[in-house]
Parts: C-alpha cells; sequence; structure tokens
C-alpha cells in the first residue's frame, strides 16, 4: 500500500475557524452593525475633515 503524504497549510485551518465562527453570526445584528459603523465613519470623517480646514486656516494666518 502507497502511503500519501499530505503537508496542511494554515490556510485551510484559517477557513475552517472562521467557517465556525461565522456560523453563529446574527445576519440582522450583523447589518444593524455596519449601517453605525458606516454612520460613524462619515461623522469622524466630517469631524477630521473640518479640523484639517481650521488648521491651515489658522496656519496661514499665522504665516501673514
Amino acid at each position: 500500500m502507497q502511503q500519501d503524504t499530505h503537508t496542511s497549510n494554515s490556510t485551510s485551518s484559517v477557513v475552517l475557524t472562521g467557517a465556525i465562527l461565522f456560523a453563529n453570526l446574527d445576519a440582522s445584528g450583523l447589518a444593524d452593525y455596519a449601517v453605525k459603523a458606516a454612520i460613524g465613519g462619515a461623522i469622524w470623517l466630517v469631524f477630521k475633515l473640518t479640523s484639517d480646514y481650521i488648521s491651515e486656516k489658522i496656519k496661514n494666518r499665522k504665516q501673514k
């Protein structure tokens, strides 16, 4: 009988672990989280852009 050697890689382990972890996720809860994360990201982006704009105005005012 011939032996078949199989080398295991970590990709199959990661896929199996991910499948087990994501099997019990609640789709509506995940969608709700995604909406909240998108809204939070948009709010952060507005604050960041406003902060950059104001700091540039202050910097230009000091240089004049």
